[in-house]
């Protein structure tokens, strides 16, 4: 549980509500008194220091509040209290105190250490591993499926669809909700039915498969390629298929156990928003706090759901980046779906593999990811030299695309490799290899993307990142049910051809966004105010370059 939640503690008189009920952890002691004595100095500092009328109206009255510190807070997470500063505004129902983050505050998730930030990255990606390993661990049990349920083609390839297409409902409805409510409550809500339904689904009877396959959620690259693999060796021992579902079963419960007990919330607007209803709550409801993200909004709670709702879909349609980059990462996640099928097809049926030996020929993507993975930290080299030559410390959004463009160039490389050497006469180890290039390029640029959004959109991350997700899935689940019948109707050299022309055709984007993105987010409705909001920010930076006295206060950017 975060920090922030803890500080729930400070005051024993004060009432508790949901968004602010402790939930006591391992973490340390010092930290929680600290963080209790801070809040308390401040509310206090705050209701002692409210300012007269004729102090309200003059400009001097506002006090500046620090900005934000870019120190990531070391010691084993010991961070020192940062000195009480007053919050602006007048405490009132009319003109509440603006709840804002302080310099080292101790709540905020850019101050944890280093460490934490790590293991909770870990966590998530494992869970995200666990879920993903589930979308394609069938795939190698589709021609016993077919022979032993006397299915047909379509039907059997259908529980992979099903399942992608999954990914593309779950980011409309809890993406959204995330924004709202926090991201630990959402994890929370999604990941644990995932974990509890792997018992039926490894109980379930044949005819439950392609049913149990539609409850499951999202996640990227790795996980899907991993599947194969362990499908193909799983589907050997007694319990067959079902066998899958319990492996997974045991691997989610490692997440599930971390989430419940350990993940904090990190969703700033959320954290800011349970500060501030603590604060009013230990001030007998008689001093009004906001956090700076809701100021100026008087919205109901089902006015927040319904535009939160609505927003993945805004962005899909209104949001030529977010549109185009979705395109993009949908080719690639439908390619990368159709080698499900494609893989299966030329070595089980042409070559006349046993499923566990075609499972072992996804080897090649897994070496591609760990390629990509091992090449981030100096693509992050890079993009941070670039940033430091800017005066506010930050590089534009486009800088993130570098990766992208290599990315976009290796996809194409790897599918047109794969689609000419299937026939049976070539040495199986050349198709193999080319699941290096795709699958290092498919890393690249899914994170150039992931990267770019983040910086374009900001506090609107999770939004734009679900309006991708939406159109992906949608490809991955449809790309698999045309490919067999593409294969068996124009061969597989020109059939695998097929997405590597897509993937070729969305080739330049990246190089387009790069030397025209800043005239293209200026011409975007939702993407112009975050841009102008880093245009101020970097011409303040400037001019306290140029006189060090100065330390103005930093705006947020405008709320969509």
């Amino acid at each position: 549980m975060d920090a922030n939640s803890h500080a729930t503690g400070a005051s024993s008189s004060s009432q508790e509500t949901p968004e602010t009920m402790p939930v006591r952890t391992h973490h340390s002691e010092e930290l929680d008194e600290k963080l209790a004595m801070y809040l308390e100095e401040k509310r206090q500092n705050s209701t002692s220091s409210q300012p007269s009328a004729s102090e309200k109206a003059s400009p001097q009255s506002v006090i500046a509040l620090p900005e934000r510190s870019n120190s990531c807070g070391s010691n084993n997470g010991s961070v020192a209290s940062p000195p009480a500063q007053p919050y602006r505004g007048q405490g009132t129902k009319e003109d509440p105190y603006i709840v804002d983050w302080d310099a080292d505050d101790p709540a905020d998730p850019y101050n944890w250490s280093r460490s934490r930030r790590w293991l909770l990255t870990g966590q998530l990606a494992f869970g995200t591993l666990c879920i993903t390993l589930g979308s394609s661990s069938y795939s190698g049990a589709i021609p016993r499926a077919k022979k032993e349920l006397h299915m047909t083609n379509a039907v059997a390839i259908l529980p992979i669809s099903v399942y992608v297409f999954g990914f593309a409902l779950g980011p409309l409805v809890f993406a959204p909700l995330s924004e709202l409510y926090g991201r630990r409550r959402i994890f929370l809500c999604s990941f644990l039915p995932f974990f509890l339904f792997q018992i039926p689904c490894a109980l379930a009877p044949n005819h439950q498969r392609g049913v149990a396959a539609s409850i499951y959620s999202s996640g990227p690259w790795f996980g899907p390629i991993m599947g194969p693999m362990v499908g193909g060796f799983l589907i050997r021992t007694p319990p067959g298929w079902r066998m899958v579902f319990w492996i997974i079963f045991m691997i989610a419960a490692i997440p599930s156990f971390l989430g419940i007990f350990y993940m904090p919330e990190t969703y700033a607007p959320v954290l800011l928003r349970r500060r501030a209803q603590k604060l009013y709550e230990e001030s007998a409801r008689t001093v009004h706090y906001v956090s700076k993200y809701d100021t100026g909004r008087r919205e109901t709670p089902m006015q927040k759901i319904s535009s939160n709702m609505r927003r993945p879909f805004v962005f899909l349609f209104t949001e030529p980046i977010v549109a185009l980059f979705s395109l993009w990462v949908g080719v690639l996640y439908g390619s990368l779906y159709a080698t499900f099928i494609a893989f299966p097809f030329v070595f089980q049926r042409e070559r006349h593999w046993y499923a566990w030996q075609t499972g072992l020929t996804f080897l090649g993507m897994g070496v591609g990811v760990i390629f990509g993975n091992i090449l981030a930290p100096f693509n992050n080299k890079l993009y941070n030299r670039i940033a430091a030559k800017q005066s506010n410390g930050k590089a534009s959004p486009e800088e993130r695309l570098l990766q992208g463009m290599l990315g976009g160039v290796l996809v194409p490389i790897g599918l047109f490799w794969f689609a000419w050497s299937t026939h049976p006469n070539v040495h199986f180890m050349v198709p193999i290899l080319s699941g290096i290039p795709f699958g290092m390029g498919t890393l690249m640029v899914f994170a150039a993307v992931v990267a770019y959004l983040m910086d374009t959109y900001q506090t609107f991350t999770a939004s734009a990142i679900a309006a991708t997700v939406v159109l992906r899935s949608i490809l991955g689940a449809l790309f698999p049910l045309f490919t067999s019948g593409l294969f068996v109707r124009i061969g597989t050299q020109w059939g695998a051809s097929v997405f590597a022309f897509l993937a070729l055709a969305c080739m330049p984007l990246p190089f387009i966004f790069y030397f025209f993105g800043h005239r293209i987010r200026m011409n975007s409705r939702i993407a112009r105010q975050f841009a102008i909001a880093q245009l101020q920010q970097q011409q303040r930076a400037t001019n306290r370059s140029k006189q060090p006295s100065r330390n103005p206060s930093l705006r947020n950017p405008s709320q969509v």
